[in-house]
């Protein structure tokens, strides 16, 4: 219905609340890719990039279904960090089977900039999810 009434063609994300009365809200929309999507880039047949491509061209939709379980962590600066980026612990993450960064080329954090995100991806989503919470413990995102 949101779509319909943007008359919107491409990739719509759409964040919404259920109420404690079961009433849908629409809170925001984006009319793109959207950061709560980028593991489809990994996990997914058909990432939410080259399926708004496929839309806004006229092309066939490719498949939306997962090929495997995937995890999403952002990376954001850490609090009490400005200046020069440095990602800490970018090795020791790199080192972890299935876990794909992804660093948005900005020069400078702040605390809770957002600087990119990480995909974990496997087979079993607990095992993804075990190794999310192993990439939130080590890297960080601070400043020289």
């Amino acid at each position: 219905k949101v779509s319909e009434a943007f008359n919107h063609v491409g990739l719509l994300a759409v964040e919404m609340f259920q109420t404690e009365n079961d009433d849908i809200l629409v809170n925001e929309v984006a009319p793109r890719p959207h950061n709560s999507g980028h593991q489809t880039i990994e996990a997914s047949y058909t990432s939410q990039f080259e399926q708004h491509i496929r839309a806004i061209l006229n092309l066939p939709l490719g498949r939306t279904d997962s090929k495997v379980g995937g995890v999403m962590v952002n990376l954001v600066g850490a609090e009490g960090f400005t200046g020069n980026v440095v990602y800490q612990n970018i090795e020791t993450i790199m080192q972890m089977d299935g876990v794909t960064p992804h660093i948005y080329g900005k020069k400078e954090t702040r605390p809770f900039r957002k600087m990119g995100h990480v995909t974990i991806v496997n087979e079993n989503l607990n095992e993804a999810r075990r190794v999310a919470e192993e990439v939130k413990k080590s890297i960080k995102v601070i400043s020289e």
